[in-house]
């Protein structure tokens, strides 16, 4: 249902049940505190005099891990994916990541994330978090913000993903966190 222009009231004119109900009963469940489900969610024009609910999710991997791989790959040691988030988005959605990241020579470690679900966008440097090691072992902690702008709404996922440029990347206190749109 979508919310409708009311109608305009003349003197002397008979309101019915009807119009009482596309009025004020029908818009009134087009509002926010009508469609509000989940307490710490927020609303988001999703067309022309529509809202949609918003969920916002974060999730935490704080056990280190390690990767070998040259190309953005889930960790090698433990062989665990993420930490990951699934959240129904619009076109847009801000998206952050943080943990610790360090090089075992004197290469650079980063992670960053892709999306999958309605919208398919491969993890990027310009995306994530990095050290850059010159003598070995150099550790970072850190945290970046990206707006994307580019998403097909509906379902997507975002997964941490890491990578080194050589040597043995070492990945601690993972975060990732979602804010849809």
């Amino acid at each position: 249902m979508a919310w409708s222009a009311p109608m305009t009231a003349v003197a002397g004119s008979v309101f019915t049940a009807a119009q009482f109900n596309q009025t004020i009963r029908d818009n009134l469940a087009e509002t926010a505190p009508a469609k509000a489900t989940t307490p710490g969610s927020h609303f988001v024009t999703s067309a022309t005099n529509q809202i949609a609910e918003r969920i916002p999710a974060a999730a935490v991997d704080t056990n280190g891990g390690t990767t070998t791989s040259t190309s953005y790959t889930d960790l090698d040691s433990p062989a665990v994916a993420g930490p990951s988030v699934a959240v129904t988005t619009g076109r847009s959605a801000l998206v952050w990541v943080a943990g610790s990241v360090a090089d075992s020579g004197t290469g650079s470690a980063r992670m960053a994330y892709d999306v999958s679900g309605a919208t398919t966008i491969a993890a990027a440097d310009n995306r994530g978090i990095g050290s850059i090691a010159s003598a070995g072992n150099s550790t970072v902690i850190a945290a970046t913000v990206h707006l994307h702008t580019d998403l097909t709404p509906g379902v997507n996922a975002f997964t941490a993903k890491y990578r080194v440029s050589a040597s043995t990347g070492t990945f601690g206190s993972r975060r990732i966190g979602v804010i849809p749109f």
